[in-house]
């Protein structure tokens, strides 16, 4: 640590440091004071989200004596993810309050600036102390007393300022260079997506609508029974592992399969696997040698030719991007893609000869599309390492505006 400056605990640097309100649901109207949740509290940054917003009614804020939260505070989410997030509250032209969950902080401004927390909230060093004050094993949180426990580096107030505003323009400079780049990886994943539908809109003259049971079989996998289940223990795919276009293998679960079961329950070459539940309708088509067995929760999908499967695959995808495929599913809350729906869902198919051109062309602009969204994916999250490397300078005291320009331009 750089020389002058000290380490103090959370909550010895603020003058107000308190949880939000208990709200229920019942406490709740649709206009009146607005409450502000853990949702919008961003990796410092504020999230309005305008259109989700929650509100109380002015008789019941003084009923249940609640504190109304101002421009300039931070908020500070004691949930994930990830835990100890922050942001400084805007201006928002409405009355205020805020959940439970988040701790409201005005700082002691002789001893720190809000913006010099907020920059430190960002870096590992901060997460790291976080996690060593988690409570909760299947959702980690964080009381208030633990939070006011974590130590924040505070070099003299005129080095803060001058910290923070290197910070900002860096910052200011490494977000729109990723807006521009997220912005690139949107624009072609829907080039993709618009050729795709066009394909699908086109329907030629000679192309027929066939429901999928007409020219497949479909199976669900095995239901997972720890006390009935009996054989060999297998790995096999559940509905997480389906991803869109391929399959996530690195964390996959075993259950025990008979060897007469094996038929039924496993996927070969160009069978399309289909998630029942989870994400409804998400899909892949089994490329590998081997067989591999999968759980209720998925679909098997084997056409009587194998020329259809790209293109079941390829128009599943494109009712899920158009938001159409969800009209097929089953359940208010959570949704499902049953056997009988998929059974009955309608394909445009065109004759042979023109689905081989078409996949064809279609496969040709997805390899294209993949390299693109490597290109700016790979762009992304390098301007974040750039952003933590930054902020290693600064709290190690060694920021100047030389080495902040001299990182930023090597990326």
């Amino acid at each position: 640590m750089s020389k002058g400056w000290e380490i103090k605990k959370l909550g010895e640097i603020v003058t107000t440091f308190k949880d939000g309100d208990w709200i229920e649901s019942k406490d709740q109207s649709s206009e009146g004071i607005r409450l502000i949740q853990t949702g919008n509290v961003g990796d410092g940054f504020f999230k309005d989200r305008g259109d989700k917003a929650r509100y109380i009614s002015e008789q019941t804020f003084k009923k249940l004596k609640c504190t109304e939260i101002f421009e300039g505070d931070v908020l500070i989410s004691r949930l994930p993810d990830p835990v100890g997030r922050a942001c400084i509250l805007p201006f928002i032209d409405e009355k205020m309050i805020t959940a439970v969950d988040c701790s409201i902080i005005r700082f002691n401004q002789n001893i720190i600036i809000p913006k010099w927390f907020l920059a430190y909230s960002i870096s590992d060093a901060y997460q790291s102390e976080i996690q060593k004050q988690v409570t909760g094993a299947t959702r980690q949180r964080i009381s208030r007393k633990n939070l006011g426990a974590i130590p924040i580096p505070l070099p003299p107030l005129p080095e803060q300022h001058r910290i923070v505003s290197i910070l900002d323009k860096c910052f200011s400079a490494i977000d729109k260079a990723k807006a521009n780049a997220e912005q690139n990886l949107k624009n072609a994943k829907e080039l993709f997506e618009s050729y795709l539908q066009g394909v699908f809109e086109e329907n030629g003259e000679r192309w027929e609508e066939k429901k999928l049971g007409e020219v497949a079989k479909h199976t669900l996998g095995k239901m997972l029974d720890k006390n009935k289940n009996k054989g060999v223990l297998k790995k096999y795919l559940r509905n997480l592992n389906v991803r869109w276009f391929g399959f996530d293998l690195s964390d996959l679960n075993e259950m025990p399969f008979l060897e007469s079961e094996k038929e039924k329950y496993t996927a070969i070459r160009g069978d399309v696997l289909v998630c029942e539940g989870g994400y409804p309708g998400r899909a892949a088509i089994w490329e590998e040698d081997y067989p591999i067995y999968f759980q209720k929760a998925v679909h098997r999908v084997r056409f009587h030719k194998n020329v259809y499967n790209k293109w079941f695959l390829n128009y599943l995808f494109i009712l899920d991007s158009t938001g159409k495929l969800k009209t097929h599913f089953t359940g208010t809350g959570i949704q499902h893609f049953t056997g009988q729906a998929l059974g009955k869902l309608t394909i445009p198919i065109p004759p042979q000869c023109e689905i081989d051109a078409i996949i064809s062309k279609i496969d040709a602009l997805r390899a294209e599309t993949q390299k693109l969204e490597a290109v700016y994916q790979k762009k992304i999250a390098d301007l974040e390492e750039l952003k933590k490397s930054i902020l290693q300078l600064a709290f190690a005291g060694e920021l100047t505006e030389k080495n902040a320009s001299q990182k930023y331009d090597k990326k």
